[in-house]
């Protein structure tokens, strides 16, 4: 039980260090103290976790607090998740991070809720009734967690403005492709100058060409996963420069962890643009499965010269990071507990989950490094590891 309840201890301080990054955006006490029972609720181990339900964990008489908080106050959710960045980068920011593009879907019942429609939720596995969420996680050696977000308004909602100001949807916001907002949220990553040194997308986001031209130009280091059908520069389908490669040519490695043990394939890459500036490479890479070998998969990468193959993996393979993000988010911290309907409701919710998990990646990354220090020799330091310069 002592141990419980310093744990329960820890998340408790923890959530108030996060509160105080942001307290200053609101205007007033009742909103403040609301963000936090609001965080605290959605960190408790209640089996539902809606306005009621908070409410009564709050000690509040009723849901209206929580609900004010969510669809009626003032404030602006973008700010408040720019002091969460603030806090993330103070505590896990690394010049070698990587940042994943993904999406991921919140089953949802009716036809008012914000951006709902019947479309591909990869949670699901198919195509359900529900609303579509597009983040960034920032990934490092010392933990993961997710730090923008966007929900993707079809253009069901977008073409019936009606429809979106009762959402409360503003006009100024039009439809956008998923890449689009990848490229937004990128962006601001680097506007804010957020430390990091990859990034990463499933073929989804990776088959755009346009946006793997604006990281290049921008000389932002990336590995994107995309098709057999995407085509490179010197005018092959991307298939075609690894069709014929010899067997020395592939390497089996790990990519990484999985739920079934290590991830292992065999990779392979070519260089293709022979053109590029002297200092950078870009490659084609493969990665064909062990059992299956006729299941091959690629990626595009833009990278400095030096950089090895089985640095190139472990970038393509952090991929799956932010599948954990939306896994512990979603069971730890409330993510996808919500009842809101309106686009600002969906994003102060997401917002406010997204602080609750830095708070958790944080304490579970000092956990971490008291372990290692309790088993690492004396002389051993941080400084001690090697780091790459990519």
């Amino acid at each position: 039980m002592g141990g419980v309840l310093a744990s329960a201890r820890l998340w408790d301080g923890e959530l108030s260090v996060v509160h105080e990054r942001f307290v200053h955006r609101f205007n007033r006490e009742e909103p403040r103290q609301s963000a936090l029972a609001y965080m605290r609720g959605l960190t408790a181990p209640l089996e539902r976790k809606n306005g009621w339900t908070l409410a009564e964990e709050a000690g509040h008489a009723g849901p209206d607090r929580i609900h004010r908080l969510l669809n009626r106050i003032e404030w602006d959710a973008d700010e408040v998740l720019g002091d969460v960045r603030d806090y993330v980068v103070e505590h896990l920011g690394d010049r070698n991070a990587i940042l994943i593009i993904d999406d991921t879907g919140f089953l949802k019942k009716g036809t008012r809720s914000a951006g709902v429609q019947r479309q591909y939720s990869g949670t699901a596995g198919r195509t359900e009734n529900s609303q579509i969420g597009v983040f960034l996680a920032y990934a490092t050696r010392r933990g993961r967690t997710l730090i923008d977000r966007r929900l993707y308004l079809p253009m069901s909602w977008t073409g019936d403005r009606d429809r979106c100001r009762q959402a409360g949807t503003d006009d100024s916001v039009t439809f956008e492709t998923k890449v689009a907002m990848a490229k937004a949220m990128v962006r601001r990553a680097i506007r804010d100058r957020i430390p990091f040194g990859w990034v990463t997308a499933d073929a989804a986001y990776g088959y755009s060409k346009g946006w793997r031209f604006e990281l290049e130009q921008a000389d932002v280091f990336h590995v994107m996963a995309t098709t057999r059908h995407d085509t490179v520069v010197t005018r092959w389908s991307i298939d075609h420069p690894v069709h014929d490669l010899p067997r020395q040519k592939w390497k089996r490695r790990s990519c990484g962890p999985g739920a079934h043990g290590p991830r292992v394939y065999d990779w392979a890459r070519v260089e293709v643009r022979p053109w590029h500036r002297e200092d950078r490479r870009h490659w084609v890479i493969a990665r064909r499965s062990v059992r299956r070998p006729e299941e091959i998969s690629y990626y595009v990468a833009y990278c400095p010269t030096e950089t090895t193959l089985d640095e190139l993996i472990s970038v393509a393979g952090s991929r799956w990071a932010v599948e954990d993000c939306f896994q512990s988010a979603k069971q730890e911290c409330g993510l996808d507990d919500y009842q809101v309907r309106r686009y600002p409701g969906w994003h102060r919710h997401m917002t406010l989950a997204m602080a609750a998990h830095a708070c958790l990646t944080v304490l579970q990354a000092r956990e971490l490094d008291t372990e290692k220090a309790e088993t690492d020799p004396p002389s051993s330091s941080p400084s001690a590891f090697p780091r790459s310069d990519a």
